[in-house]
């Protein structure tokens, strides 16, 4: 990445995804009005993606009732995705749209994709109702990632979202305080 894309704006896309055992047209037009995931790993069928892909499944309710939807990508087709749903118990229990992105286009616009190899890294992107990027984090691939601590981060973007002037300093938890950056600060903490 050359350029930060923490505050742009979701580019246009158009795929298809499969749903609660559906094929399903989306849009970023379908991220927009709410707090949104995008989730990149490399591909179906592989090793880290699988327990990382379970873990958000594990985390998914709670996410909807922060009113967030979360939608994973891969390089893979929607039928890839449909058969791996079958034939995985982990991936068997995913609720959230699986979007199949085998142009690679979306996963071009995040700047995730790995062009020899035609594969996503490990990229989380967490969009405000608007379609503005808050989040922007990028593994490689022998590393996976933790849903627990991508909720904390969204419960702090939206927390920053509705509370203006105030920060959410390291580690910080829902209910914990929060701080107002001001000069009276500089030095002290």
């Amino acid at each position: 990445m050359t350029q930060s894309i923490i505050n742009s704006t979701i580019k246009p896309f158009s795929a298809t995804a499969f749903h609660n055992g559906e094929f399903v047209p989306v849009t970023e037009q379908d991220l927009l009005g709410k707090w949104s995931v995008v989730f990149f790993y490399p591909a179906d069928f592989t090793f880290v993606c699988p327990t990382e892909l379970g873990d958000m499944a594990d985390h998914y309710a709670k996410l909807q009732e922060m009113g967030v939807e979360v939608y994973s990508v891969s390089t893979d087709t929607h039928f890839t995705h449909k058969a791996w749903h079958a034939s995985s118990d982990t991936i068997g229990k995913i609720n959230y749209p699986m979007i199949g992105d085998p142009t690679g286009a979306i996963t071009r616009n995040f700047g995730v994709m790995i062009e020899e190899d035609g594969l996503a890294l490990r990229g989380t992107f967490v969009m405000n109702p608007e379609g503005e990027i808050k989040v922007a984090e990028v593994h490689d691939l022998g590393i996976g990632r933790s849903a627990s601590e991508l909720v904390r981060k969204i419960q702090a973007a939206q927390y920053v979202a509705t509370h203006d002037g105030e920060v959410c300093p390291a580690a910080w938890q829902p209910g914990e305080e929060t701080l107002a950056p001001s000069i009276d600060l500089v030095g002290k903490i």
